[in-house]
């Protein structure tokens, strides 16, 4: 299903849909963890009623965003959203986050599990195609940008994830086409002074500090009823475009959650001709999220740094408004 269209009336699932790119023949909804029946539908419980979408203008704030800064923890052929239960069913992925991560992962077992994100109550596995200079691995180095931000104009709207929430952005088997207009894109890849590029740069300036970088931007909108769906996708949406370029949830997916947009950054440069994803080529980029943050503390962080209109690090702290505090401690944790 498309972003932005209507879920699915409810179980069972046509069997002519396409499932974050891999045919529902390889990657049907199976019994497992949190879809003890197999449907592919997972039940937010309580589902989330009675929203409107807000058409307000709120008081102008430039920024409405917090940073989660989180390494890559290890790479496998694994996928527990769209393969749960299958371990090795996947392409590679290149998991950031939670450093449990696998096939096998339920929102239990993340909430066990350790992180390499800053933010110590953020437990949420992050992942996406592992990409190849040839055939050596290149992961990105260091933490990497994940920022929350507010996708819809009345960012006093916007409310934590739910526990357990999971979606796909973006499709292995998008076209290029798919891929250069998919709603959430912003300047595809750039590298030294190219950008807008939506395959892999032919070459990139050959220095120490040149990296291949990709910003996506994912659906910010919930339909309040599913934390998951057969296609992974169809319980959110992206905000439409209302009047005067302001974004507000579609009536179909009313509740408004953060907007996560990957600022990925590989150390890739020079001759790129060999560079390639697990997935296939460039326009295959595709990522997942899998919410697992403790719940005090993702409700502290989208208080204090997107409804409160700041500009967040990884500690809920806004350099040009210190008289606002930080969310967390020097350990990042809640105090």
């Amino acid at each position: 299903t498309a972003p932005g269209a209507a879920p699915a009336a409810g179980p069972p699932a046509a069997a002519s849909h396409v499932m974050q790119g891999h045919t529902m023949a390889d990657a049907k909804p199976v019994a497992f963890g949190d879809d003890p029946d197999g449907d592919g539908y997972i039940p937010a419980n309580p589902p989330v009623t009675g929203v409107e979408p807000s058409q307000e203008i709120p008081p102008h704030r430039y920024f409405h965003e917090f940073q989660a800064n989180c390494s890559v923890t290890h790479t496998a052929p694994d996928d527990p959203i769209v393969y749960p239960g299958r371990a090795g069913a996947s392409h590679d992925h290149t998991f950031m986050g939670n450093d449990t991560t696998n096939a096998s992962s339920t929102t239990a077992s993340l909430s066990a599990g350790g992180t390499a994100c800053l933010a110590r109550g953020d437990l949420s596995a992050y992942w996406m195609p592992t990409l190849y200079n040839g055939d050596r691995e290149i992961r990105p180095t260091g933490p990497q940008t994940i920022y929350y931000k507010a996708g819809v104009t009345d960012y006093r709207t916007v409310r934590p994830f739910p526990k357990g929430l999971r979606f796909v952005v973006g499709s292995p088997t998008q076209t290029p086409e798919q891929f250069r207009n998919h709603p959430g894109m912003v300047e595809g890849y750039e590298c030294g002074e190219s950008y807008h590029n939506y395959a892999f740069p032919a070459a990139c300036p050959t220095s120490p500090d040149t990296q291949l970088n990709l910003r996506m931007q994912a659906p910010s909108c919930w339909d309040g009823k599913y934390l998951d769906t057969p296609d992974h996708q169809s319980h959110m949406a992206y905000p439409v475009v209302m009047g005067a370029n302001q974004d507000v949830c579609p009536a179909s997916h009313p509740v408004a959650l953060p907007m996560i947009e990957f600022k990925m950054a590989w150390p890739v440069n020079g001759d790129m001709s060999q560079v390639r994803l697990a997935s296939g080529a460039g326009h295959s980029f595709h990522y997942d999220f899998f919410n697992a943050w403790d719940d005090a503390t993702l409700k502290a962080m989208v208080d204090q740094c997107v409804v409160g209109g700041l500009q967040c690090n990884a500690r809920g702290y806004d350099e040009a408004n210190p008289d606002r505090g930080a969310v967390l401690d020097e350990n990042y944790e809640l105090p």
